[in-house]
């Protein structure tokens, strides 16, 4: 988080009595003869101090009537060379009030601090490419796909698998039956150059699969999916996926993508509303495949696999009515995978 203009006021000046009200003792004598005289500090700041095994009284205070603070104790010590040096924990922790000792520990005090984090790599490459994104018109479109015959071909795959290293998933079948639907749509398989109001029809479907990893998103992309078969394209996802995990994926396995998927059902959810990878000018999540009840011709009631998908596009280049019908071809190759034979090379 970015404090632009806005003054940080220190708790001192908002609370001018909180010598009493926040249990700031001095160290007037008391009967416990626990608290070194001529010194100012909170229960918190005295405890601190005592675990660098430091004495309080040694401290110059740079707080109110030369109260110690945190962040005089941590200085000390960092003199010492008892610890690293601290960041200011202005920058840490602004507006911070300390409790009295006996309703917050020192243990509880570290875990409701704030923290910056600085954003490395995919995610911040994830700030740009989605701050990008957001100034463009989007539209979505959601549309829902019978899965009933997916499941049962995806299951015969797997059951003649002698493959130990492969396991068959959807995500290749709708892969294979998106690059189709795209051969008969390939507005959607394009990029938009806003410079010149061109429209690049992408002769490749280099189609991204959006993967999330501990180093962050990342959209590495399968290519010249058009050329490749169902199998093919499950061993390039293994490998992109391993490549991803281990943070070792090359620019080439990064760039050059034409559309982006992201299977975000994989982790759960019925479906997403994504934003552009640009300059694609296309994206779609894909929900998880849930049993739900449907109604036949007869207006029976059955059980079937349904998914949930959701293209994102780019309205300066596409319209509602062009990803209807892209949609319509896609899910008609999806529910009826057989079709899929007749456009195989």
């Amino acid at each position: 988080m970015i404090v632009g203009d806005s003054q940080i006021v220190s708790p001192d000046s908002i609370f001018p009595s909180a010598d009493k009200s926040l249990g700031v003792e001095s160290a007037v004598p008391s009967s416990e003869g626990n608290v070194p005289s001529g010194t100012l500090s909170t229960p918190a700041v005295r405890h601190l101090a005592k675990q660098y095994g430091l004495n309080i009284n040694e401290i110059v205070g740079t707080g109110k009537d030369g109260r110690v603070l945190k962040e005089d104790v941590l200085n000390y010590a960092v003199n010492k060379g008892l610890c690293e040096e601290q960041s200011s924990s202005l920058e840490e922790n602004i507006g911070q009030v300390e409790l009295p000792e006996e309703k917050k520990s020192l243990s509880d005090m570290h875990l409701y601090e704030d923290k910056k984090i600085l954003l490395r790599g995919y995610q911040r490459a994830m700030v740009k490419s989605m701050s990008l994104a957001a100034k463009v018109p989007h539209f979505h479109y959601l549309e829902e796909i019978n899965c009933d015959s997916l499941v049962q071909l995806k299951t015969r795959f797997q059951n003649e698998n002698k493959d130990n290293t492969i396991k068959h998933t959807f995500l290749p079948f709708l892969i294979k039956s998106l690059s189709m639907a795209l051969s008969k749509y390939p507005m959607l398989n394009s990029s938009f150059i806003e410079e010149t109001n061109e429209v690049v029809l992408k002769g490749s479907h280099n189609i991204g699969i959006a993967m999330a990893t501990a180093h962050g998103l990342v959209v590495p992309n399968i290519k010249k999916v058009q050329s490749l078969s169902i199998l093919e394209i499950t061993k390039e996802l293994v490998r992109l996926h391993e490549m991803a995990s281990h943070n070792r994926l090359s620019t080439a396995d990064i760039e050059g993508g034409t559309i982006t998927l992201s299977n975000i059902g994989a982790i759960g959810g019925k479906f997403g509303s994504p934003l552009l990878n640009l300059p694609e000018v296309a994206i779609i999540a894909l929900g998880r495949i849930q049993k739900l009840p449907r109604f036949d011709d007869d207006e029976n009631v059955y059980s079937s696999s349904i998914i949930n998908v959701t293209v994102g596009a780019d309205h300066r280049v596409v319209d509602g009515a062009m990803v209807a019908r892209f949609c319509n071809e896609w899910k008609g190759l999806v529910e009826k995978p057989e079709l899929l034979l007749l456009h195989m090379r």
